[in-house]
C-alpha cells in the first residue's frame, strides 16, 4: 500500500533485464511528465586504477559493479530538494570522465536501470515501482545492436558477456526484484500501453495524497494540476 513520502518529489523506479525496454519507457514518461531521468548506468565504478586490458574481464552485471553508495546518497539528496553532481561514465574505457554533470529535479524523478529495485533504500523512496520483462533472446538481439553502436563493443564480446555474466546475474540478482514491483510490464507490448499503465498508477497514488489534504481543508491546487497533466498524457478528456 502506498503512503505519501515526506518529500514532495515523486520517484518512479524502472528496473528489468538488459535491453528490455526500460530506457524507452523512461524517455516516454519523461516527456509526458516533463521530468528528468537518473540512469543507474552513470554509477558504474571507476576502473581507472586497473590496467586497461583487465577491465573488460570484470563482471559488470553484478550489483557490486555499481557505486550504490554514491547513488543512494545522491537520490536522498534529490529528495531533499538538493542538486547533485552526477558522474559521467565512459563505457568504452570503463572509467569515469573527470567532469560531472549538475543534476536537479522538480516534482517527478525517473530512476532507470537494471537494479533500480535492488537496494531497499531506493525502493523506500520509489512511489511507483516498475519491472519491464522480455525473453532472453530478444534482450540479446537488442543488446548486440546497442553495445556495438553506442558502446564501441564487438558482437563476439557482447555474446560472450551475455552468456557468462548477464544471464546468470539476472537469474541470481535481478529477477527476484520483480516481487517488489507495483507493475510488471512486457517490453514487447506497445509503448503507449506501458506508459498508460504507469501514469494510471501515478494518478491513483496522487489521489491518495490529495484526499487527506482536502479533508483538512488544504488547497490541493498543485496536485490537481498534476493530475490534469497525467490525464492529458494518457489521452483522457
Amino acid at each position: 500500500m502506498y503512503s505519501a513520502p515526506s518529500s514532495n518529489l515523486y520517484m518512479i523506479a524502472i528496473a528489468g533485464p538488459s535491453c528490455a525496454g526500460k530506457t524507452e519507457l523512461a524517455n516516454a514518461l519523461a516527456v509526458q511528465l516533463r521530468c528528468s531521468i537518473l540512469q543507474l548506468d552513470s554509477y558504474y565504478r571507476d576502473l581507472s586504477a586497473i590496467p586497461a586490458r583487465e577491465r573488460a574481464g570484470k563482471n559488470f552485471d553484478d550489483p557490486a559493479a555499481l557505486d550504490h553508495e554514491l547513488l543512494i546518497q545522491q537520490v536522498h539528496a534529490l529528495h531533499q530538494g538538493q542538486s547533485v553532481e552526477r558522474p559521467v561514465y565512459d563505457f568504452a574505457t570503463h572509467t569515469r570522465f573527470p567532469q560531472r554533470e549538475r543534476f536537479c529535479v522538480h516534482r517527478f524523478l525517473i530512476l532507470e536501470g537494471l537494479y533500480a529495485l535492488y537496494w531497499p533504500e531506493l525502493r523506500k523512496l520509489a512511489a511507483t515501482k516498475v519491472f519491464v520483462q522480455v525473453p532472453d533472446t530478444i534482450c540479446l538481439n537488442r543488446r548486440k545492436r546497442r553495445d556495438v553502436i553506442e558502446r564501441g563493443r564487438n558482437v563476439d564480446s557482447v555474446v560472450k558477456q551475455f552468456t557468462k555474466t548477464v544471464q546468470p546475474m539476472a537469474s541470481l540478482y535481478l529477477q527476484p526484484t520483480r516481487e517488489y514491483a507495483d507493475l510488471v510490464l512486457s517490453g514487447e507490448q506497445a509503448l503507449s500501453l506501458s506508459v498508460g499503465a504507469v501514469l494510471d498508477h501515478v494518478q491513483r497514488n496522487r489521489e491518495t495524497e490529495v484526499a487527506p489534504e482536502a479533508a483538512h481543508g488544504a488547497a490541493p491546487g498543485g496536485y490537481r494540476d498534476e493530475k490534469t497533466c497525467i490525464k492529458r498524457a494518457r489521452g483522457a478528456d
